[in-house]
């Protein structure tokens, strides 16, 4: 090399700077954008280590460094993996020298400098919280907000205030909102110092290149085909129109895979970066090449990674995060809008070298209205092993913990009741079985499946099963995963990334299981469990739904399954399962679309309830179930799995307070009308309805929701709904009534008037005022109506022609007959000539004949 490393990274010259907070303060923050070197340089200047790569090193190289080791933390596996072969390249030496790496499934320990991911460190405090031997932890790529970077600086906080006054910390972020960093880390001495460094970018022009049509967005997983084959065209135009190399961002890789397959043809190398990618793509992704590349990459290489030679980046403007459904108990990612601040650090990596484009897949109108950054893990994710974290911490509701955001209490109310269902939290406090889980160093419920799983079938079959649930799923596997694990241990399968990655972790598992974390009674690898003999289905089958007893599923009638959480689930098209009619699945993933009320299976196993019993043994109960169900009240004593019902027979003689109850929610449920509404009855409700709206209290209130907190009275003796039709509806309305009103019914609303003809006609209290509907010749002679309610309302009279047809209306009958009778008379006297049609019909004599019948 002509130039020095150290001198082409802008960060060289705030190594002064922050050496001097540290000796100050013993903690600082450090603002230094992608590809200035602050995961690579700053460690080695701290660790007090000279360069070999160029004329030059670190400023200050060989100084006495601070005691200890410096852990350098990355949120993910491949970011420390590349950090590590980074430093120790610039030392001329491999890991494990002076510079090591320890993430899940390598241990490679370095003398001086160790990345780790902050996964390994949160199980390193939990053990070793004296951190012994370290001297600085810089927690790198801070502004990403992962919960494990998050928890991890919170205890580092903790164990600094009471265990390690003179552990150093650094945290490290590739943006400029530095504020919240400083104030954590200050603590109640003031906000700690920040050193920020000026990256030598160059500027990068935006062009602006949404689809020529609109394409749906992103829905759950699911990219839409149109908008992937428009980011490969827009890869193939920046290949054309400007030199360099392309940096494709993309939010996963099966998004990534496509893209590539449409690639096929360009002028460039095609490589593929994202976290199952293996080590000899990304050592090719980090290394400079003579030949053009396109790199097709998820966020990883935002920040974490500098990618040499690009120009141009091409931005599909979609990001992963994690979305979690705590009242179903399903967790999956899902495909957002990347934020304004994401978009802008991609931009950023194509003027890292020199002057940039970046293409954006959408409209600056739309980048408008895009968040502006991401929301942090805290707020998103699944909680449960951050509560068995605090836990094992001593701080169970994580109150006394220094995070950026506090956790959602919902979730991590879910997150608690996870952890006493397995057994690692009693009361609060982490049991024996939880600091077991813990070790693991996987999700509590892989964890549990592991422990428990090694006692069942094996601890061999055991970490298998949990290590293919540990991670991704190839994307050529199908829903079917006892398929896929058949495929992984079928000898000579070719060696591939999936294959490799899931033997390491294996092994790793295999050996988590100590003889202490297993029962008395665990099966040797060698001799098959009870479950084995019962094929593979079975012993896959026990571990998954160890893992998930709450998605132990059943068939329901029709189509789809019924999971023990009480949330639907089916297949989805394709599977692989579905010729097999399950009767009952151990569901591995699954994700709810967006406004579907199931969850569609991403992955399962074929079981038998007696697998299902087994493992979700737990959801087991019987009860008795007393309710209104089909029309009727069922009286049953039922055996569920949680919300699957197993069996039920009939209870001879149910608890009759219950029996009350379930009729009573039969009533409310269907109404009223399941009730013996005789005329008697209905007439007695429709004056009482009156006299209330006319008088109110002491009147009864009968509508439909004052009754139905009247009907338990009326239930007693009640078991079925035909013994409802036998209530006497008309005597439990009279006995609504107080003593004094019960007299006065049939004054101030009697059933029937007497009209001058003698004829006792009922008055019609279901309209809004009550209606008397008499024919007109029956009331000769007659002035006034009846008033009702005491006087206080007028009986409406409906005047009626021989026929019966309305021929007036009146509440004020004198009125009538001085002004209204003569037009009827004339309309009517021609149309029905044997009826009376005197000219004086107040002095005239009321009747209900004809005239020759009536003798006039």
């Amino acid at each position: 090399m002509q130039l020095s490393v150290a001198e082409s990274l802008p960060v060289r010259d705030a190594v002064p700077a922050l050496r001097a907070a540290l000796d100050e303060r013993g903690a600082a923050v450090l603002a230094a954008p992608p590809g200035t070197g602050k995961t690579t340089l700053v460690p080695l200047a701290l660790a007090g280590l000279a360069l070999t790569r160029g004329q030059g090193g670190p400023p200050e190289a060989g100084r006495v460094p601070a005691a200890g080791k410096v852990l350098v933390l990355e949120p993910r596996r491949l970011a420390a993996r590349a950090a590590a072969r980074r430093m120790a390249w610039l030392l001329g030496e491999r890991v494990g020298g002076r510079v090591g790496v320890t993430v899940r499934g390598e241990t490679r320990p370095g003398t001086r400098v160790d990345v780790v991911t902050t996964g390994v460190v949160l199980q390193r405090l939990q053990s070793d919280p004296e951190l012994a031997g370290v001297g600085t932890v810089i927690l790198d790529e801070c502004h990403e907000r992962h919960l494990d970077a998050d928890t991890a600086l919170a205890f580092l906080l903790d164990v600094r205030a009471a265990l390690r006054p003179d552990l150093r910390l650094v945290a490290a972020s590739a943006t400029a909102d530095t504020g919240p960093w400083a104030r954590l880390l200050g603590g109640d001495g003031g906000a700690a110092p920040v050193v920020e460094t000026s990256a030598a970018l160059h500027p990068v022009e935006t062009i602006w290149s949404p689809p020529s049509r609109p394409v749906p967005p992103p829905h759950g997983m699911r990219v839409d085909p149109a908008l992937l084959a428009h980011v490969a065209a827009t890869a193939r135009r920046a290949l054309a129109e400007r030199g360099g190399d392309v940096l494709c961002f993309l939010p996963g890789a099966g998004e990534i895979a496509r893209v590539a397959g449409l690639l096929g043809g360009v002028p460039a190398d095609v490589l593929q970066v994202h976290g199952q990618a293996p080590p000899s793509v990304q050592d090719a992704v980090l290394a400079p090449s003579d030949r053009r590349r396109v790199v097709l990459a998820t966020s990883v290489a935002e920040s974490s990674l500098t990618v040499p030679g690009v120009r141009t980046v091409v931005d599909s403007g979609l990001a992963r995060e994690p979305r979690t459904d705590h009242a179903r108990g399903l967790g999956a990612l899902t495909t957002v809008r990347a934020s304004r601040a994401t978009a802008r650090q991609r931009a950023g990596r194509a003027g890292r070298e020199a002057p940039g484009t970046v293409y954006r897949c959408w409209t600056q109108a739309e980048h408008e209205r895009l968040p502006a950054r991401p929301r942090p893990e805290i707020e998103l994710a699944d909680l449960t092993g951050f509560a068995l974290q605090a836990a094992c911490w001593g701080d169970p509701g994580a109150g006394g913990l220094a995070l950026p955001d506090p956790p959602p209490p919902a979730a991590l109310d879910a997150a608690r009741a996870t952890l006493r269902a397995l057994g690692a939290v009693d009361g609060g406090r982490v049991t024996g079985r939880g600091r077991v889980l813990a070790r693991v160093g996987l999700h509590p419920r892989l964890a549990r499946a592991l422990i428990d799983g090694a006692s069942e079938v094996g601890a061999r079959d055991a970490a298998q099963i949990v290590a293919l649930l540990s991670e991704p799923p190839p994307r050529s596997a199908g829903d079917d995963l006892t398929a896929t694990w058949r495929a992984l241990r079928r000898p000579g399968r070719p060696a591939d990334a999936h294959a490799a990655r899931w033997r390491d972790e294996t092994r790793r598992l295999r050996s988590a299981v100590t003889p202490r974390a297993l029962t008395e009674n665990a099966p040797p690898d060698a001799a098959p469990s009870r479950w084995a003999a019962r094929g593979d289905d079975a012993v896959a089958g026990v571990v998954v739904a160890l893992a998930f007893p709450e998605r132990v599923a059943r068939a329901r009638r029709g189509s789809g399954h019924l999971m023990a959480s009480g949330t639907g689930a089916v297949l989805a098209a394709g599977s692989a399962l579905a010729g097999a009619r399950p009767e009952w699945l151990a569901i591995a993933s699954a994700d709810r679309p967006a406004g579907s009320a199931s969850a569609r299976v991403r992955q399962a196993v074929v079981i038998d309830e007696d697998v299902a019993r087994f493992a979700a043994a737990p959801l087991l109960e019987t009860a008795e179930e007393i309710a209104w169900r089909d029309g009727d009240v069922a009286a049953r004593r039922v055996g569920r799995l949680g919300a699957i019902e197993l069996d039920a027979s009939p209870l001879r003689d149910p608890d009759p307070e219950r029996v009350r109850a379930a009729l009573l929610d039969g009533v409310r449920a269907e109404g009223l009308g399941l009730l013996n509404w005789t005329r008697a009855a209905t007439a007695l409700r429709e004056r009482l309805a009156f006299l209330h709206g006319a008088l109110g209290e002491p009147w009864p209130d009968v509508g439909d929701a004052a009754l139905l907190e009247r009907v338990p009275e009326w239930l007693a003796g009640a078991r079925r709904r035909a013994d409802l039709r036998r209530i006497d509806v008309t005597a439990m309305l009279r006995g609504l009534l107080p003593w004094e009103q019960s007299r006065r019914l049939d004054e101030y609303a009697p059933e029937r008037v007497e009209v001058p003809s003698g004829s006792r006609i009922r008055v019609d209290y279901a309209q809004e005022r009550p209606i008397l509907a008499v024919k007109l010749q029956e009331l000769f002679g007659w002035d006034a109506a009846p008033r009702l309610a005491g006087g206080r309302v007028p009986l409406v009279v409906h005047l009626l022609s021989p026929a019966g047809r309305p021929a007036a209306v009146t509440a004020d009958l004198a009125s009538f007959w001085r002004e209204g009778y003569k037009a009827v008379r004339a309309e009517l006297r021609g149309r029905y000539p044997r009826h009376p049609w005197p000219e004086d019909p107040a002095g005239a004599v009321p009747t209900k004949r004809t005239k020759r019948a009536s003798g006039s």
